[in-house]
């Protein structure tokens, strides 16, 4: 057994004994630390990252935890709180948080982050279903030595954002008479905002969406075989030229994000359950 293997399954054996009596979830919802989503579900208990085994040092130092949650009779294990390579998180570290689903038996995720769009069809306060991404982020979890047992060298990623999956959720969104914003994620580094160049360059490319969190762990998914949803909550304009002509104040900016997060975070906060319970 390789170095990487042996932590994955030291840290999903911490997490699994911890399991509340009779849990087995199928299904893991990501999330950034203290999202209002949260607040759909009934928390049976929860572990801070911190108390983890092998989850690395670094890591220890920023929020998050591990909810043991349920919603209409649904076992979920919750990451409420994620680790982002802007933060100097390597992208190995990232990755083994996915695998520890994996080894926790997660067949499903279902990781939301916050974004800009650069479709300007799109408005912030809405939320977009990805279907496909666009990795610009310099690197991927993957590189490096290959543990076999963890997946195939050279994983497919044609069907990244599972086809079933996407359109059962779409089938949801729809059918709550909310705006379906269909989207190709681009995914960048961060935590600097982009350029109006940068911008523009995106959407010409056909990005739809900008954020920093989900290509890979979607990466990571596949490789080990985890179906994956991604939704994004916008609340970034980041429509080339409309930028420049910004000219409010940072303030001003942070306190409408703020607001757009809320929205988007009450919208899929009413679906989440159906979206569980369909997929």
């Amino acid at each position: 057994m390789g170095e990487q293997l042996d932590k994955i399954i030291q840290s999903s054996d911490f997490i699994r004994s911890n399991f509340p009596k009779g849990f087995k979830p199928e299904i893991a919802l990501i999330t950034e630390n203290d999202s209002d989503i949260i607040k759909e579900f009934k928390i049976i208990s929860e572990i801070d990252f911190s108390q983890i085994t092998d989850f690395n040092q670094t890591l220890k130092k920023i929020k998050g935890k591990v909810l043991f949650a349920k919603i209409k009779g649904n076992d979920v294990i919750i990451y409420n709180g994620r680790y982002h390579f802007y933060d100097g998180v390597s992208m190995r570290d990232i990755g083994h948080t996915i695998y520890v689903l994996k080894y926790l038996g997660i067949k499903k995720i279902i990781s939301v982050e916050e974004v800009g769009h650069l479709n300007p069809r799109f408005n912030c306060g809405e939320i977009a279903l990805i279907y496909d991404h666009i990795n610009l982020m310099g690197d991927n979890p993957l590189i490096g030595k290959n543990e076999n047992e963890l997946g195939l060298r050279f994983p497919d990623m044609s069907n990244a954002y599972d086809k079933e999956l996407h359109d059962k959720a779409y089938e949801v969104i729809q059918s709550n008479m909310l705006k379906v914003n269909d989207a190709v994620l681009l995914g960048t580094t961060g935590p600097q905002s982009e350029t109006d160049a940068e911008a523009r360059f995106y959407r010409d490319i056909a990005a739809d969406i900008l954020g920093y969190s989900i290509v890979p762990e979607n990466i990571t998914a596949i490789h080990c075989g985890i179906k994956f949803i991604g939704i994004g909550l916008i609340t970034r304009e980041l429509v080339a030229d409309k930028m420049m002509e910004d000219e409010r104040s940072e303030k001003e900016k942070l306190k409408e994000q703020k607001e757009s997060l809320k929205k988007a975070e009450k919208k899929l906060g009413k679906i989440m359950q159906d979206i569980i319970k369909n997929i």
